[in-house]
């Protein structure tokens, strides 16, 4: 390890909002393992949610820590509070504008790690001369899909939204509808989350992915579309003990204990685990689709329930049917959790099968790690790309037929019936096909074990980035524009 007067130190600068957020302390906590001063720069109420698992590290003799930043006098952090690790991506967090300059120029760290989504960054950054190194929280299966539309446009040669459509240059045959594309790409303009000029004026990107889960995609990202990139993942993985997982994110809404019990009582691979993520909002319609579908079905299943499209979200006649949550603790088929689960730990317990997912690239990832095929239910950002890659490219999971993407906060149109949930269930967790998936979700989850481990490729990339950053110091370059 090097000494304190050489030591590299990296800065991580995550979104509010949990999908960015939760990945970002992991990238943090792992360039830490690998001997860097690692820095979190947070506002005040992530700085809580994470400061437990920081201080584990620490006494484990990682150089790690959480730096505050505090608005300038006379500002307020409330539009940027995300207490519920739900911050949309539009979210404006220009606020932290000044006390991020005033700490590079103090401080000047080899670089700063950014998500994309702090949009006036690199205006900040680059007058500095610190290294600007991107994070973008998506695979590069989904970047390289965006890339095409935007490259070929073949979602305008199609007579209406249902149409199917190839996706041109790929290495594999995809086809997509424009129903599936966000609305952005339908209307050819950028999305507001995103800064093409800073992943193009950056010193390099980092991805939460592994080389061997999607190869011929990372090729075509760093060789065709010219991006230096170095895939880190799956930064999940550096949570190794029982409350590192269990306090990921927000306090969950259920004892980990009781839920691991629950588990226990099951035999293998018989639980369907069901989540959405932190972000999207789902009618009661739907929501009640799902209940009778999960019932109907007739596996065990663990069904976690976020936010609600609607405003009484107290009672449990509004969101799932008369005396379905009854019977299922009658039953016990079925644990329901109204808020923030333990996601790690019960993906990874024997018991769990499957997984129906949002594709969000968090939970596919995770998915991947606990080696569970999946059953793909992508309803807005790049997640109808994630099922692509999920059931077309790696072959492990099954669609439930959704179509409509729609931003976090939109009332859909569509209504997956029950009828679609319990036939997805059904194929994924019994079908014909599920001793294939199965095995070939636990190769995955062993590729991605052994990515990380020393020697592995994403721990080389890690090495790799550390070390050009260290050759960047010797050589006494400035800015993240003069390696370009």
């Amino acid at each position: 390890m090097d000494s304190e007067s050489t030591k590299l130190e990296m800065f991580f600068f995550p979104f509010v909002g949990g999908g960015h957020l939760i990945p970002m302390i992991d990238l943090a906590r792992l360039f830490a393992s690998h001997g860097v001063k690692a820095t979190i720069l947070a506002i005040p109420n992530d700085a809580v949610v994470f400061h437990k698992v920081i201080n584990r590290d620490k006494s484990s003799g990682h150089d790690i820590h959480l730096h505050t930043l505090q608005p300038p006098p006379g500002e307020q952090l409330t539009t940027i509070s995300s207490v519920d690790m739900s911050a949309p991506p539009f979210t404006d967090t220009s606020i932290l504008q000044e006390p991020l300059k005033q700490l590079l120029l103090r401080r000047r760290p080899d670089c700063l790690v950014t998500d994309t989504f702090h949009r006036w960054v690199p205006d900040v950054v680059d007058a500095i001369g610190v290294p600007r190194v991107i994070f973008n929280g998506n695979c590069c299966f989904s970047r390289v899909c965006e890339d095409s539309i935007k490259k070929h446009e073949p979602h305008l040669k199609v007579g209406s939204d249902s149409e199917p459509f190839v996706l041109e240059g790929l290495p594999d045959r995809i086809e997509l509808t424009r129903s599936q594309l966000s609305i952005f790409a339908r209307r050819e303009i950028e999305f507001p989350g995103k800064s093409t000029r800073a992943e193009q004026n950056s010193f390099a990107q980092v991805i939460n992915s592994f080389y061997e889960l999607e190869p011929a995609y990372v090729d075509c990202f760093r060789n065709v579309m010219g991006n230096k990139a170095y895939l880190i993942g799956p930064v999940s993985l550096c949570n190794r003990n029982v409350a590192d997982k269990a306090e990921r994110g927000q306090n969950s809404a259920i004892d980990e204990q009781s839920c691991l019990k629950w588990l226990d009582s099951k035999t293998p691979n018989s639980v369907l685990y069901v989540s959405f993520g932190s972000l999207v909002r789902l009618k009661p319609t739907q929501l009640h689709e799902i209940a009778y579908g999960l019932e109907s079905s007739d596996y065990s299943f663990i069904l976690v329930i976020g936010k609600i499209m609607e405003s009484n979200e107290k009672s449990d006649k509004n969101w799932l049917p008369d005396g379905f949550k009854q019977r299922m603790m009658e039953t016990q088929k079925g644990l329901i959790i109204k808020g923030w689960a333990p996601q790690l730990l019960i993906l990874e317990h024997e018991a769990v099968g499957g997984f129906i997912t949002h594709c969000g690239w968090n939970s596919t990832l995770e998915g991947v790690c606990a080696g569970v095929p999946m059953v793909t239910w992508p309803l807005s950002a790049e997640q109808f790309y994630n099922e692509k890659l999920v059931t077309e490219v790696l072959r492990i999971g099954v669609r439930v037929g959704s179509l409509e993407w729609a931003s976090w906060n939109m009332e859909r149109k569509e209504v997956v019936g029950r009828e679609k949930v319990e036939a997805a269930v059904r194929r994924l967790m019994g079908g014909g096909e599920t001793p294939e998936m199965r095995r070939r979700a636990k190769e995955l989850a062993e590729k991605a074990r052994r990515a990380v481990e020393e020697g592995g490729s994403s721990y080389n990339d890690a090495v790799a980035l550390i070390e050009e950053l260290k050759t960047r110091r010797k050589e006494g370059l400035g800015s993240a524009g003069d390696s370009h």
